[in-house]
């Protein structure tokens, strides 16, 4: 059992634990990658993918959506139906969210301002491939993309699998970067070749995909921090063991990077889990993969809801799960998390599987100031005035003649004087 179960933390311990949004080694080497290929281009890109494994000799660095369309025609029926409902799930809240921010204008003196929400016209949306293909990772993105209405819609996956290739289909994307890392997400905030400079990136990723997000938000607006998977589980003894041992190791397969945390209230519940993850982890195909992250986890024995939240609100969790007889209790005193499950009901990977809400969400502490990936990733909110009675609007003029000449702005005060003069 050594290595195969969570070890115990006390709660005043967690806070130091909390780990950084972005690596300090992917970082230094995500640098040197995404100069090569902000001096090189497209070509520069291709030559990292294939110097790391990432695209074989003879693969295409690119596809098109004619090919991603001949793969979804290609699925056998009941996969593609799959991600057809999948997708579906995820256009019907995407259009919810859209519909809940809207254009409005307010008087002003004078005359009228107000916002328009649009969206930026082009998106790169990366998905995990690798060890563990995620195609709901494109449907995630790239459909909220379209809801959004992205015009121009790339997605990037290392090594795509048929499957991956037909949600690009399902999702209409324009096109797929067919390796990944720091070099395609790199691509995608500069442009070259057939792939479009994009104004935002979106989606999740390891180490290396994070911190060459970091980097290239000078370029490209990104969505979040989003690296290797975390999951906190806080359960009481209404839970059941093998169900929530089961749901840690269902992050801890994703990466032996990825975080798994249990929060109890009775140090019994925390070793009956601990029976559940040893058998389990014998039985379990991706095993290697989950003890690596299983020995990074912990749990935590807290003594009172308010220590629970303390320790929750700390590590301010990408998944954040409640198997609790009632969580509205504990609900209330959260602050930070990407997203919250609340019962035993609400399992996080119904969350994983597009049951509505998105699956991209920041890790490492980033949820503390930012939210998960939503149609709002893909739009801007701009404003605009309109005066048209310069007598109604004098007491403003006024006062921007009077803070433009406190701040030592002439140019500015005479502007706003001129406007005052009868025409």
């Amino acid at each position: 059992m050594s290595g195969s179960v969570l070890r115990r933390v006390g709660a005043g311990e967690v806070e130091a634990l909390r780990r950084n949004a972005v690596d300090p080694r992917a970082l230094a080497i995500a640098s040197e990658i995404v100069l090569r290929v902000e001096r090189g281009g497209f070509e520069a890109a291709v030559l990292e993918a294939r110097r790391l494994g990432d695209l074989p000799d003879g693969a295409p660095p690119i596809l098109d959506a004619a090919a991603c369309r001949a793969a979804l025609l290609a699925l056998p029926g009941e996969q593609r139906s799959l991600l057809e409902r999948t997708a579906s799930r995820i256009r019907e809240f995407a259009s919810a969210q859209r519909r809940a921010l809207i254009s409005m204008s307010v008087s002003v003196p004078g005359g009228t301002a107000g916002h328009e929400a649009v969206p930026v016209e082009t998106a790169g949306c990366y998905a995990p491939g690798g060890r563990f293909p995620l195609p709901s990772s494109v449907l995630m993105t790239a459909v909220t993309a379209r809801v959004a209405g992205v015009e121009k819609v790339w997605v990037a996956s290392p090594k795509p699998t048929a499957v991956t290739m037909a949600a690009c289909a399902v999702a209409q994307a324009d096109g797929l970067v067919t390796f990944g890392g720091a070099q395609a997400v790199a691509l995608l905030a500069l442009g070259g070749g057939p792939v479009p400079r994009c104004d935002v990136i979106v989606g999740p990723g390891n180490a290396y995909v994070t911190a060459a997000k970091y980097l290239v938000s000078a370029y490209a607006g990104i969505d979040m921090l989003a690296g290797p998977s975390e999951l906190v589980v806080v359960a009481d003894g209404s839970a059941r063991p093998d169900v929530i041992a089961m749901d840690l190791l269902a992050q801890a397969e994703h990466d032996p990077d990825a975080l798994p945390v249990l929060v109890v209230f009775d140090e019994r519940v925390a070793m009956e889990v601990e029976r559940a993850l040893a058998e389990a982890l014998a039985e379990l195909d991706t095993r290697e993969t989950a003890s690596a992250s299983i020995a990074r986890g912990f749990w935590v024995l807290a003594d009172s809801m308010e220590q629970a939240a303390s320790v929750c609100n700390a590590l301010a969790p990408e998944h954040l799960q409640l198997s609790m007889a009632d969580p509205a209790g504990l609900r209330s005193l959260l602050r930070h998390y990407g997203a919250l499950f609340l019962g035993d009901g609400a399992c996080e990977v119904l969350g994983d599987y597009g049951i509505g809400p998105n699956h991209v969400l920041p890790t490492g502490g980033a949820a503390r100031r930012s939210g998960g990936l939503s149609v709002f990733s893909f739009l801007r909110l701009r404003t605009w005035l309109r005066v048209e009675d310069s007598l109604a609007a004098d007491p403003v003029l006024a006062d921007a003649e009077a803070l433009a000449k406190l701040e030592g702005l002439s140019a500015h005060s005479l502007a706003a004087w001129l406007r005052r003069l009868p025409s």
